[in-house]
């Protein structure tokens, strides 16, 4: 039973030019290869081509497409879609200098296997490249953004507010869009790669699909994608990317802070 508001938007509906105001692609990685070590003891190697990368995790090895954007100075939100996983994406945030590293592992699950909880699943994998010395901060959970309500334009159609509430939920709701009037409660994991820049995730309950997204505010601009479920029941992965404004701060007192 579809327990949906009236006139609820599918992904598709929704998703469509979402990614007008994205940052472009970028070649800047094209020739180059990495090692990647992630803190759980999972291994990466990475070789890019223009559009592409040649990936092998020491279990499965394929190339497949690949989507990079420099999102801030040596930094690089690059979007893996396996042609051989097409319910799973990944998600690699990779800081060339610092050689931090950080993966948003997106997997959409049979609804069975998912009762009671988003049918989009995420994995956190901060990490390192190999091969030097790592430096600056090493991605971490992060509580930054509670409290924070700011404006996100996608395109001249697509203009949502986003209230961080705690440390596991955030409230959204479409101020211009199809979806205006529309709005509801995620589940969210926020970790911060470095100053001032944060990968921000949701899951959504109401829909199968969860987002990651990296805001860089010193620029203003957030880059991200959406993977999830059509209207239809196909999987989509759709690429999104919006300008930051900061609307308001709520400061909360001693022993009352959200969880």
């Amino acid at each position: 039973m579809n327990e949906n508001p009236k006139d609820w938007k599918t992904y598709d509906e929704f998703a469509y030019g979402i990614d007008t105001n994205r940052l472009p692609a970028s070649e800047a990685l094209s020739g180059s290869s990495y090692k990647i070590g992630f803190d759980d003891g999972r291994r990466l190697d990475l070789a890019f081509g223009r559009g592409e990368a040649r990936w092998s995790d020491g279990k499965e090895s394929a190339i497949d497409k690949a989507e990079v954007i420099e999102v801030a100075p040596n930094t690089y939100f690059i979007e893996i879609v396996f042609a051989g996983r097409p319910r799973e994406a990944e998600t690699l945030i990779l800081n060339v200098e610092t050689r931090r590293a950080f993966s948003i592992y997106s997997i959409v699950r049979d609804a069975r296997d998912a009762v009671g909880e988003p049918q989009v699943a995420q994995i956190f994998r901060p990490g390192v490249i190999e091969g030097g010395t790592s430096s600056g901060p090493a991605p971490a959970e992060s509580r930054d953004l509670i409290g924070l309500r700011a404006h996100f334009t996608y395109s001249p159609n697509h203009v949502y507010e986003h209230t961080y509430l705690s440390a596991e939920r955030y409230a959204w709701q479409c101020l211009v869009g199809v979806q205006r009037g529309h709005g509801d409660v995620d589940l969210t994991t926020t970790y911060k790669f470095d100053d001032n820049q944060y990968v921000f995730t949701f899951r959504e309950f109401k829909i199968a699909v969860a987002s990651t997204f990296f805001y860089n505010f010193n620029d203003m601009r957030s880059t991200g994608k959406f993977l999830g479920i059509t209207g239809d029941g196909r999987i989509q992965n759709s690429p999104a990317g919006a300008f930051i404004r900061k609307a308001s701060m709520t400061y909360y007192l001693p022993g009352q802070e959200p969880v």
